[in-house]
């Protein structure tokens, strides 16, 4: 049994995701194996050190460690102060791991937001259902796609109801809580913000990360996509999206039908300009090269390519490490699991 004046631990788990996964543009999320942590020990009210933030992993030299400045606590903040909370309690430490690349398309920013409200849930002893806590991290991220695969997990199909304007005024979105100071007056979220659907995934399937050197900010790759679609593109990524969130979850894979299900004209042919040898890989990677190889796609807003293999994962990552390499660009890969459960809270 812990001594009466033992610190409160607590590990906070939340996985990386990849959103959109080709046709499926800010509808499907798929959580991957890849998590960032954080430990958290509450002291007793005689400890010495009233915070302390540290950090490891991705971003280590440049993600701000002051509670009003990091995002994860300014998130958590958010959620004490819509419940009547007006500070963190101290003395606290907060040990943060980020393995999760920054800028790339592997839902880096979904995963701090999703590890903030997790945070201010369990700081403030809220116990929120995992369904009301979506509503929190929908009020800062506004898209349901990478914060629904990584707080439920799984292979995810979500979307976001219609808001009063009124409801989100006054909560920064997460693309810029940064800038923002943390209010002590926030509202409660409006109950049921997002609506999602867990969907079956076939356990052959892994998931190849190809993570090329440099970033494209979530912003910039929107403002490259029209502001209209033609019919014919529409109806072209829906027909594919209705058959994509059913093969996933066949087994054994159908190489050939998820191959031409996940093609997409709504975002990937936009963001071309972005991504230097984006069409390359896309058009030369293929099921009839190389064997195991389902289908192959932006993740998220890139540019990280994610391909979708039940083996042969070292080739096709190469190939796909070669042609960034032709356009003066070294990239990294790593073979991922979809995982079953999503983000939590552990005592320790």
């Amino acid at each position: 049994m812990p001594a009466a004046n033992a610190p409160r631990k607590f590990r906070i788990r939340a996985p990386c995701s990849s959103a959109n996964i080709g046709p499926g543009f800010d509808v499907l999320g798929m959580s991957l194996s890849l998590y960032l942590t954080l430990d958290v020990s509450v002291y007793q009210e005689d400890a010495t050190q009233a915070f302390e933030m540290t950090y490891s992993g991705e971003g280590a030299t440049e993600v701000p460690l002051l509670p009003e400045q990091n995002l994860i606590t300014k998130i958590a903040l958010y959620v004490l102060s819509a419940n009547g909370i007006s500070q963190l309690p101290q003395p606290l430490k907060i040990h943060v791991h980020n393995p999760i690349p920054l800028g790339r398309g592997l839902g880096s920013s979904g995963a701090a937001v999703v590890a903030g409200v997790l945070l201010g849930d369990a700081l403030g002893n809220l116990k929120n259902s995992y369904d009301r806590l979506l509503d929190y991290c929908l009020m800062i991220e506004r898209h349901p796609d990478n914060v629904a695969a990584t707080l439920l997990g799984g292979f995810v199909a979500s979307y976001l109801r219609e808001l009063d304007p009124e409801a989100t005024k006054g909560v920064p979105e997460s693309e810029t809580f940064l800038d923002d100071v943390v209010s002590k007056t926030y509202p409660q979220p409006p109950v049921g913000i997002g609506h999602y659907l867990r969907l079956n995934w076939s356990k052959e399937i892994k998931a190849v990360a190809i993570v090329p050197n440099f970033e494209v900010a979530t912003a910039k790759a929107r403002a490259v996509l029209p502001t209209t679609y033609s019919r014919q593109d529409v109806i072209y990524n829906f027909q594919r999206l209705a058959v994509l969130t059913t093969a996933l979850g066949k087994s054994p894979p159908d190489a050939d039908l998820i191959y031409n299900a996940v093609q997409d004209r709504i975002h990937q042919p936009y963001r071309k300009t972005l991504i230097p040898g984006l069409p390359e890989i896309l058009s030369s990677i293929t099921p009839a090269k190389f064997d195991g190889l389902l289908g192959i796609f932006l993740s998220g807003a890139g540019p990280t390519i994610l391909a979708l293999a039940t083996g042969n994962f070292d080739a096709i990552a190469g190939a796909a490490q070669k042609v960034f390499k032709e356009h003066g660009i070294e990239s990294w890969y790593k073979v991922l699991e979809v995982t079953d459960g999503g983000s939590t809270v552990e005592e320790l």
